[in-house]
C-alpha cells in the first residue's frame, strides 16, 4: 500500500512560495480575503502544506488536480489511488478522510439545529449533498424525523449500480418503526450528474408515500443529489397526499 508513486514533471527552477507576493500566497490570501476566494488548487495546497523537490505546494496541487481531473476525484479516491500520486501518502489520506468526516458532522449538527421546515432548508440540502455527492453508484437513503420534524437519524439503505438502485418499501417501513419516526425525507443520488427525476424516481416516491401512509408517517420530500445539485420534489410541487 502506498508503495508506487506516479511521477510528476516539475520545473527544476520552480519558485518557492516565499518569493511570491504575500497577497498571492494561499494562507495569507485566505486570511485577507476568506476561504471562498481561493481556487481549488490553493485550497488543496493549504491542506498539503508542503511541496516536493522541484515543485512548490501550489504547483504540486495544480498537477495533482490535473491528474485526478477535479477536486471531487481527490476526495473520492481510495487509499491506493490516492497514494499513487507523488507528494501524497497514507498520512495525508488519513488527514483528508478526517477533514471530510468533520465536514459531514458539522453539517449534520447544523441540520439538527434547524428545527422544523426541513423540506425547504438549505442545511438539509447541504448535508445530503455532503453525504451523497461523492458516491460512484446510486445510493438510496432516508432522513428520519420526529413529529416536530427534528432529525432522529440518517441511514443509507440501498445501493445500486451507476443507473439504478432497488428500493424495498418494506425495509423502509421497518426502519421508520425502528426509529419511531413521524415523517421522513427520502433521498438518492444520480452519479450521472443529472438531477432531474426519472419516471422510476416518481414511481418509487408515490409507492413509498402509500406504504408509509398506512402507518401515519408522511414523506415530506424526495431530494435527488447530482454532484452539487439538488432537486426537491416538494419545491416542485411533486409531493402530494395519497
Amino acid at each position: 500500500m502506498c508503495k508506487v508513486k506516479i511521477a510528476q514533471e516539475c520545473e527544476p527552477n520552480a519558485q518557492t512560495l516565499k518569493s511570491w507576493p504575500i497577497s498571492e500566497r494561499p494562507r495569507e490570501k485566505l486570511l485577507i480575503l476568506g476561504a471562498q476566494s481561493l481556487s481549488d488548487a490553493e485550497l488543496l495546497a493549504i491542506f498539503l502544506r508542503t511541496g516536493v523537490k522541484g515543485c512548490n505546494v501550489v504547483e504540486l496541487s495544480r498537477k495533482l488536480l490535473s491528474n485526478f481531473g477535479c477536486l471531487a476525484n481527490v476526495f473520492r479516491a481510495n487509499i491506493d489511488e490516492f497514494c499513487q500520486h507523488h507528494g501524497l501518502g497514507s498520512a495525508k489520506y488519513v488527514q483528508l478522510q478526517a477533514c471530510l468526516e468533520m465536514s459531514k458532522r458539522y453539517l449534520a449538527e447544523q441540520l439538527k439545529q434547524q428545527g422544523s421546515a426541513l423540506t425547504s432548508s438549505l442545511a438539509t440540502k447541504n448535508y445530503l449533498i455532503s453525504e451523497l455527492r461523492l458516491e460512484t453508484r446510486e445510493v438510496f437513503a432516508v432522513l428520519f424525523l420526529d413529529n416536530q420534524h427534528q432529525v432522529l437519524a440518517f441511514e443509507k439503505l440501498f445501493y445500486g449500480t451507476l443507473n439504478a438502485a432497488t428500493v424495498y418499501p418494506r425495509i423502509v417501513v421497518e426502519q421508520v418503526l425502528k426509529h419511531r419516526a413521524a415523517a421522513v425525507i427520502i433521498t438518492h443520488n444520480h452519479p450521472s450528474g443529472v438531477a432531474e427525476p426519472s419516471m422510476a424516481d416518481k414511481h418509487i416516491t408515490h409507492k413509498l408515500a402509500q406504504a408509509l401512509q398506512l402507518i401515519d408517517v408522511r414523506v415530506l420530500d424526495h431530494m435527488i443529489i447530482a454532484g452539487n445539485l439538488c432537486y426537491s420534489f416538494a419545491e416542485h410541487g411533486e409531493i402530494v397526499s395519497v
